[in-house]
């Protein structure tokens, strides 16, 4: 059967990365979380007081940087590995989302990510989430999603998630970081986050895991006609 390619845009805690995984098992695709690469190469810095500001010093860190995405045969999901540790949950902390947009806005070190994302991609049959797979990475995909969702839902999503790990935080941080990472994604210079002019808005809002698939999987069935 034809394969496509699958990106799905959008803002921060709008649940694409749900719905990017779920829909990669439901069509046997490989699913790769291209924010999980920012988020390693922060780790990376941030370990190694790596100043971002600095051109020739992320110039010199991204050498020392090997990223892999390994399946976890009990979950079935694949997880993000940094120089051959798997950093799957550490790089979902607080700490590192407060400063993945900054990271994530440096020209090279996009250009180091995209060039990853672009040779995972060349066989096709994948979904990437992100917030320029469509527009930049894959321009040319036959299907693209571009998903928001209403600042409050998202703030509760994002509290939901964080809490489990960290019960002191508070919802007011958790929408600082939240508004913080809007603004930084969509004024950087580099790949601003924006919709593409030939992607279909899914408004995340209120749908249930179930009701975002069955709208994905419709749009999937006129794609590869």
């Amino acid at each position: 059967m034809k394969k496509i390619t699958i990106t799905i845009d959008g803002w921060s805690s709008c649940g694409k990365s749900t719905l990017a995984k779920q829909l990669a098992r439901e069509l046997h695709y490989v699913y790769i979380d291209s924010g999980a690469m920012y988020r390693a190469i922060t780790l990376y810095f941030l370990r190694h007081h790596v100043d971002w500001t600095i051109p020739a010093a992320v110039d010199e860190a991204l050498t020392h940087i090997k990223l892999e995405f390994v399946t976890n045969h009990k979950s079935g999901q694949t997880e993000m590995w940094l120089n051959g540790e798997n950093v799957e949950y550490v790089i979902r902390d607080l700490v590192i989302a407060e400063k993945v947009s900054e990271v994530a806005a440096v020209k090279a070190v996009r250009d180091y990510a995209v060039a990853k994302q672009q040779e995972m991609g060349k066989k096709k049959g994948i979904v990437m989430d992100g917030r320029d797979i469509g527009t930049v990475v894959f321009p040319h995909a036959e299907l693209k999603i571009f998903m928001t969702a209403d600042e409050k839902v998202r703030v509760q999503r994002r509290f939901k998630e964080l809490y489990e790990k960290n019960p002191n935080i508070t919802l007011e941080e958790v929408k600082q970081n939240l508004s913080h990472r809007d603004y930084i994604d969509s004024h950087r210079e580099i790949s601003p986050l924006r919709q593409a002019e030939d992607a279909l808005v899914l408004d995340n809002s209120h749908l249930s895991i179930k009701q975002q698939l069955e709208i994905a999987e419709g749009w999937v069935k006129q794609r590869m006609q």
